[in-house]
């Protein structure tokens, strides 16, 4: 039978490929990768090319029994456009699929976000929690943070440029005294590390730019109390007296309270 490869590609610097990754890149017939337009440029600055298929979120069942019956004639390395694949990312559908159809599946480890980024916050723990990346929705993501407040050991999440904003806020809103370390561009030429709250993170993430990994300090606390009324009137106050009216208002009061919507919309018409 033949062989699935499954290598751990860089997450940013190319001098992280390890020396096994590469011997096998450069000997296997077929490599199955996310996006083949980066891994294009992996396996150029390698000298190589192997026959190269796309396996992504949208792969249909008929194209993934095509990379199986691929398999049964020749060896085939998954990768992913950074990292180990598998971890955050499609790569667990084909590795299943080999596993079903008898094949052996070889991990070759190597560059990990999520172990890179736990590496350097020199904290002592023995366990950890990866959520990823965390719900679009606000009131989703409140509620998975809000789910972890009792992990005793670090939480790692991954974030985009886009949403770092909004992450930050939930995480100030529902874990204020939480130390986080947040490394942005990991192995990357700009890379940045960040130590503090996660207020102190809005801050300094002004103008977010790369990709994120951020890890929350574990704890053992009570979820927060349920936003009283008063408290949505008072930020409803203090937003209108510096001028801010009608949806901003509300859209403000929303993502500072993390109330639900219509409850922050019918109370600012009982304050007009």
């Amino acid at each position: 039978m033949s062989t699935l490869y499954v290598v751990a590609t860089p997450i940013g610097n190319l001098s992280d490929l390890t020396k096994r990754a590469i011997e096998v890149l450069s000997t296997i017939p077929v490599v199955a990768a996310e996006d083949t337009r980066v891994t294009r440029k992996l396996l150029n600055h390698l000298g190589v090319s192997p026959q190269l298929e796309s396996l992504h979120e949208h792969t249909t069942p008929e194209r993934l029994n095509s990379l199986i019956s691929k398999l049964a004639n020749s060896d085939i390395a998954l990768v992913t456009d950074a990292g180990t694949p598998g971890i955050s990312d499609p790569g667990s559908s084909l590795v299943a699929a080999a596993v079903e159809a008898g094949h052996d599946v070889i991990p070759l480890p190597g560059p990990s976000a999520i172990v890179t980024a736990l590496s350097i916050t020199g904290w002592a723990f023995d366990r950890f929690l990866f959520l990823g990346f965390l719900p679009r929705k606000k009131k989703d993501r409140l509620e998975a943070i809000t789910g972890i407040l009792n992990e005793p050991g670090p939480i790692v999440i991954y974030e985009s440029p886009h949403r770092i904003k909004a992450t930050l806020i939930d995480i100030a809103q529902t874990l204020p005294d939480r130390q986080l370390v947040i490394c942005r561009e990991l192995t990357k030429l700009y890379e940045e590390t960040f130590r503090g709250t996660a207020k102190q993170a809005i801050d300094h993430f002004s103008e977010p730019r790369g990709e994120f990994v951020i890890v929350i300090e574990g704890g053992n606390e009570l979820p927060p109390k349920e936003i009283s009324d008063e408290q949505i009137k008072s930020e409803l106050e203090k937003l209108q007296s510096e001028g801010i009216k009608g949806r901003t208002l509300v859209d403000q009061v929303v993502e500072l309270t993390g109330a639900p919507k219509n409850r922050v919309y019918t109370l600012s018409l009982a304050k007009d």
